[in-house]
């Protein structure tokens, strides 16, 4: 894994995972949004496979790859090297690590939604019917291969220490949760910073909005981004007294495969 050591460290993340996929599932069990949404959620068996595929499997198989292949384009083999903040104080890897990361993330998410061979593989995550935190890790194995493509030049530039690579993973991963899960979280007067379910949920709305037909709410961590451009979408309790969409998805679900190899595989539909 030194091949790619800014951008995935499966050491200790696994057990990281566990831990904080029980915390936030305690947590909608304890003060469930929805109450009438079941745990034992159709779908559900699904979720487990993808939590178990994509939360360690694909990120370790792919990131190697990746990286292999990368470290081969000329110039780049010396990227490493450059460490800008490897000599700084861990809190201020930490912070630039985060900012850097998140901003990337949400310009990659943006692309899912607006680059149409990429909703195809994007729209597995955008199936869910019912959502929970379990749902954050439905998604297709190629965003992994996106997400990690785009975003590994400026963190390998970075040359942040392992440490803070590791509490960043398990921190995006609990965030991840936190905005998928069935909690009534808006953050007060911190939602134009960071994301929460309130706002997240929009963004699986099966019916968005003229001014907004390739999506809104793009954000991973911090929601600023989508106030700064423009890409924020969250109704007033007058335009949705329930604060949440009547259906998830997107037009044409009905006629997107349902099996998992179908869609492990190169997904068809409209």
């Amino acid at each position: 894994m030194e091949l790619w050591p800014a951008v995935f460290d499966p050491r200790g993340y696994f057990f990281w995972l566990l831990l904080v996929s029980a915390l936030v599932a305690g947590l909608e069990r304890l003060r469930p949004w929805r109450p009438q949404q079941r745990a034992l959620r159709q779908g559900l068996g699904q979720d487990v496979f993808w939590l178990v595929f994509n939360g360690h499997h694909a990120p370790i198989a792919i990131a190697t790859l990746a990286g292999m292949t990368l470290m081969r384009i000329p110039g780049l083999e010396h990227a490493r090297d450059l460490a800008l903040v490897a000599t700084a104080p861990l809190w201020l890897q930490f912070l630039v690590l985060f900012l850097i990361k998140d901003f990337c993330e949400w310009c990659v998410h943006n692309l899912l939604h607006r680059l149409p061979w990429l909703w195809r593989f994007h729209k597995v995550h955008h199936t869910i019917r019912e959502l929970d935190w379990i749902g954050s890790f439905r998604f297709h194995w190629m965003e992994i291969v996106v997400y990690r493509s785009l975003t590994w030049l400026p963190l390998v530039v970075l040359g942040a220490d392992a440490r803070v690579v590791l509490v960043l993973a398990v921190l995006t991963t609990l965030g991840g949760h936190l905005n998928h899960a069935n909690l009534d979280l808006t953050w007060g007067p911190l939602r134009y910073v960071f994301n929460s379910p309130r706002m997240h949920v929009w963004h699986h709305d099966a019916h968005w909005p003229a001014e907004h037909a390739r999506g809104a709410n793009f954000a991973i961590a911090l929601s600023l981004w989508d106030w700064l451009f423009g890409t924020a979408w969250w109704p007033s309790e007058e335009e949705a007294p329930s604060q949440q969409p009547d259906e998830l998805g997107f037009p044409g679900l009905e006629r997107f495969p349902t099996s998992l190899l179908a869609r492990l595989g190169l997904p068809r539909g409209k």
